[in-house]
Formats: structure tokens, C-alpha cells, sequence
């Protein structure tokens, strides 16, 4: 559990590194956004056939997942 939410910390600041713009946002929903960013990836890629059942997304598919959620969440306005 701890090392998802470490994982998850990592991803989701180096997605808000990523993507330009301003994300006034807390750790919380950094690590939040970093571990839906993962699971969004290894999901997607299990759906398209990228992964196999079992197998998570690896850190760059993580972190393109989260960067994807946190420029939904920015048209959506949900920051």
C-alpha cells in the first residue's frame, strides 16, 4: 500500500511537471491523480492490448495516464 502511494506521488509530480499550465493542488491529489493516471494506463493498455492481465503499466504509461486525467480534470474544472 505504501508503495503505490509512493509510486503514485512520483508519477503525479512528474505529470504536473510535464503538462503546462498552473496545478494549484494539494499532495493528496497529486498521489491521487498519479495512481488513477497508473491504473488508467495499465487498464487501457490491457483494453488495447498492450499488457496482459497481471501486468501493470510501466512508469512512462503511468505517467502519460496522469497527464491525460490532469488535462481532463482542467477542462472539467475539478482542480
Amino acid at each position: 500500500m505504501l508503495s503505490t502511494i509512493f509510486i503514485g506521488l512520483v508519477v503525479g509530480l512528474v505529470a504536473r511537471f510535464i503538462k503546462p499550465g498552473d496545478d494549484n493542488m494539494g499532495w493528496i491529489k497529486t498521489i491521487l491523480f498519479g495512481i488513477g493516471g497508473s491504473m488508467a494506463a495499465t487498464y487501457g493498455g490491457q483494453a488495447l492490448g498492450l499488457y496482459q492481465a497481471g501486468q501493470g503499466a510501466g512508469f512512462v504509461g503511468s505517467v502519460v495516464g496522469a497527464v491525460v486525467l490532469l488535462i481532463v480534470a482542467g477542462k472539467l474544472g475539478l482542480k
